[in-house]
């Protein structure tokens, strides 16, 4: 209503308006004075003008301005005025809908009321009606029951009559019927008509399975089953042999058809005679049930097998559990073909989705695992013979798993071993007789020499015996525990081998310290090359594929015997595989294999230093000019300190392994340098001959003697070789070079370029400048000297 009454004010008075009225404060507007002047004078010039004859329109101006004021002072009236009739129709509105929510409140309570009373009154009907209901449903089950009770004897009735008339077919399909009942069942809580339905039911499917497994034995017989030797004829006879093989294909058919009532009854026998599993129960007895014509054909080599392996015959003996590993595999084997050509087929056609040659294994294996599980539980005392089960359990599992192609997701024995008693005997004989083993071969004659020492090819390495038999030690011991199931297991005998490792270290560190005496002994560095060996077989073994999931295992299951002592950043090394699980053992022979190199080379230094005694001492000083010699050759006084270099770096080499020698003559080279550029050079002065006849014994001689080594020996001795070039410089380049490095030396030297850039070009990048103007010093053939 305001806003039409609004778009008749005229426009131009909104600027001057606006203007004037700037600041709104507590809802109040405020004019600034200097703001006010400003717009009327701005208002005036626009609509005035300069022109003084425009000043009559003021009267006009004036007039129109009243007649806005007027209409903005009704436009406020009206809006204040139309305020009060909204709000009081708003509150009528509410007033309205409070009375209509009062009415409905009240219908509400009187029907409420009304139904109560009705339901009271009602209650009566109700209960009669829910008597009369619970009677008609007690009414109902039992005829339910009742009718239950007539199928199962129409059911038993039907397979009598088929069993009286020889239709097989017939009574299999009445007894599906009584399974299938049954496991409709099992839910109920009809116990009594539940029992009866299984006495009935293990009732006839008795008397159907031993008639069809009396009629498939005589088949099985005619077909010369079982081949407990390698078949030499035709599995199928010459005489009446399709009739046989219809025989054979009928009763397998009939005998599958019957399998899920004979699924039933063995499940229920397990369940009453097993309560509960226990945790050390077998995976066997737990997976499924063999194929119904599998286990008939399993009971004559089921009876062969006890009347050989039990009781007190001379093939049931406890040292001897190969004769019946052996015996099993060679009835897998046997069997093989004829399980395959004629059963198998079979199977297909009557859509048993099974393996009639794995079935065989499966049935074979219950009878090995019954017997391994008793005869460990009866060397648990027995080292020895215990030890020798596990061998043959271990070549069984292999044998099984590739020659006869048994499937890697069902079990075989080696889960017999991974029982708590089973496991932890084993892992005791294991660290038993390799401690054994570690303490014959570290005292045989042989043990500190390389039974590859005169094939220079294999003999890179140059492995003592003792190492080399100890790390096959460990080789085996893996191979022996890695094909078993759990990981756990598997980590259990890795915290084994780390043991022995570190126990090997030990024995190691004590023979070294016995012959520490002699560092350059044939022991001693035999010594350093077996730890050197095991540093670089352990090295191998973190890479590898086997160990990497170990170790994967070792962090998913948080196993303390393996990750024990190790922090969080190591675990998560571990866990990116940037580390291995042999790090901490690497470390420590890493730091014997240092010391022992450290030693055997102080002690080479030590005789070298005592065969340079002479050469440190020579007169420097007084050697004439190389101009005044004919021919250069080796200071008469280096040759003792040559010649125990050179034998020394043909011993070590003949010694040492490829690596370790690698090692010792750099490191060689290294303290030959340091000891000639302290004991040799700045310990003397050296004339222009001097200068030139210690580069010619370095360059021509010491160098080369390294150089069958190393393409660049000279890299090697970088302080002797910068040495040289610093005293053998011409004496105009030394004084060049002599005043810039006393000019760097002072505070406000601001030369450019650096002093180090003049070393280099001449090819020093080691020495320091202070050391070069030491060497600078130590020249004798300066102008005027």
């Amino acid at each position: 209503m305001a806003a039409p009454a609004a778009e008749t004010v005229n426009k131009r008075t909104d600027p001057f308006l606006n203007s004037v009225y700037t600041n709104r404060q507590d809802g109040c507007f405020s004019a600034d004075p200097g703001n006010l002047q400003d717009s009327v004078l701005d208002f005036m010039v626009k609509e005035v003008g300069s022109d003084l004859k425009s000043l009559k329109r003021v009267g006009e101006l004036l007039e129109r301005l009243r007649e806005e004021n007027s209409e903005l002072e009704e436009q406020v009236l009206t809006v204040s005025s139309s305020v009060p009739p909204k709000v009081s129709a708003a509150l009528n509105a509410a007033e309205e809908a409070q009375c209509s929510l009062d009415d409905l409140l009240q219908k509400e309570r009187c029907i409420s009321n009304t139904l109560h009373q009705h339901l009271q009154g009602a209650q009566s009907w109700m209960d009669k009606l829910g008597q009369t209901l619970n009677q008609v449903d007690t009414i109902e089950r039992h005829m339910k029951y009742l009718r239950c009770l007539q199928h199962i004897e129409e059911l038993s009735a039907a397979v009598q009559q088929c069993l009286m008339t020889s239709s097989v077919w017939e009574a299999i399909r009445a007894v599906d019927s009584m399974a299938a009942l049954d496991t409709g069942l099992n839910q109920s809580g009809c116990s009594h008509l539940q029992a009866f339905l299984r006495e009935t039911l293990h009732f006839w499917h008795k008397i159907i399975k031993d008639r069809l497994s009396s009629d498939f034995e005589k088949v099985l017989t005619q077909l010369h089953w079982p081949i407990i030797s390698p078949p030499t004829q035709s599995l199928t006879p010459t005489a009446n042999g399709q009739e046989i093989h219809s025989q054979l294909e009928l009763l397998v058919a009939q005998l599958v058809a019957l399998q899920t009532s004979d699924d039933l009854i063995s499940q229920r026998a397990l369940v009453s005679c097993v309560p509960s599993s226990p945790p050390g129960s077998s995976p066997l007895s737990q997976a499924a049930p063999l194929c119904l014509p599998i286990q008939i054909m399993l009971l004559p080599l089921n009876r062969r097998f006890r009347y050989h392996f039990y009781g007190n015959r001379q093939t049931n003996s406890l040292s001897k559990p190969e004769w019946y590993l052996t015996q099993v595999l060679m009835w897998m084997g046997n069997s093989s073909t004829f399980m395959e050509e004629k059963i198998q087929p079979i199977l297909d056609r009557a859509g048993a989705t099974v393996s009639a040659r794995v079935e065989l294994c499966r049935g074979l294996l219950s009878l090995v695992q019954e017997k391994v599980s008793s005869d460990a539980s009866r060397l648990l005392y027995e080292d020895a013979l215990f030890c020798h089960l596990v061998e043959e359990v271990l070549q069984f599992e292999k044998e099984l798993r590739s020659n006869h192609s048994y499937p890697a997701v069902l079990p075989g024995l080696l889960h017999l071993l991974l029982e708590d008693t089973s496991l932890q005997k084993w892992l005791t004989v294991e660290k038993k007789m390799a401690v054994e083993k570690m303490d014959a071969m570290l005292s045989a004659d042989g043990a500190w020499s390389s039974q590859y020492k005169d094939i220079s090819d294999l003999d890179e390495l140059k492995a003592p015996d003792c190492a080399e038999t100890f790390m096959t030690l460990l080789q085996v011991i893996t191979e022996r525990y890695r094909p078993l199931p759990c990981a756990s297991a598997q980590l259990k005998f890795l915290e084994l081998q780390r043991e022995l490792v570190d126990d090997f270290r030990i024995r190691l560190t004590q023979v070294m310290k016995e012959e520490s005496r002699c560092p350059l002994g044939a022991r001693y560095c035999a010594i350093l090359n077996a730890v050197n060996y095991i540093c670089t077989i352990l090295g191998d073994w973190g890479d590898n594929v086997f160990f990497l999931q170990l170790q994967q295992a070792a962090i998913s299951l948080g196993e303390e015997g393996v990750l024990g002592g190790l922090g969080v950043m190591e675990v998560g090394r571990l866990a990116s595989l940037e580390g291995s699980l042999f790090e901490g053992l690497l470390a420590l022979l890493d730091r014997l294999k240092g010391d022992m190199t450290g030693r055997l080379l102080e002690w080479t230094m030590r005789e070298i230093t005592g065969k340079a005694k002479p050469y440190s001492s020579d007169r420097w000083l007084s050697l004439p000019s190389q101009h005044d010699q004919s021919t250069m050759s080796l200071s008469s006084s280096a040759c003792p300190m040559m010649l125990c270099v050179r034998d020394r770096l043909l011993n070590l080499r003949q010694v040492l392994s490829l690596s370790l020698f690698q090692l010792a003559w750099q490191g060689l080279a290294e303290r030959l340098d340091n000891f000639l550029y302290q004991d040799v050079i700045l310990c003397n002065h050296f004339s222009e001959g001097g200068a030139a006849q210690l580069q010619f014994d370095m360059s021509r001689n010491l160098f080369p003697l390294f150089g069958h080594y190393c393409k660049r020996p000279e890299n090697f001795f970088k302080h002797v070789k910068e040495a040289c070039i610093i005293l053998c410089l011409n004496v105009g380049s030394a004084l060049l070079l002599k005043d810039l490095l006393k000019e760097s030396e002072e505070e406000n030297w601001s030369g450019d370029p650096p002093p180090e850039s003049a070393l280099n070009e001449l090819g020093v990048f080691c020495l320091a400048p202070c050391d070069v103007l030491i060497l600078l010093n130590l020249r004798a053939s300066w102008p005027g000297q």
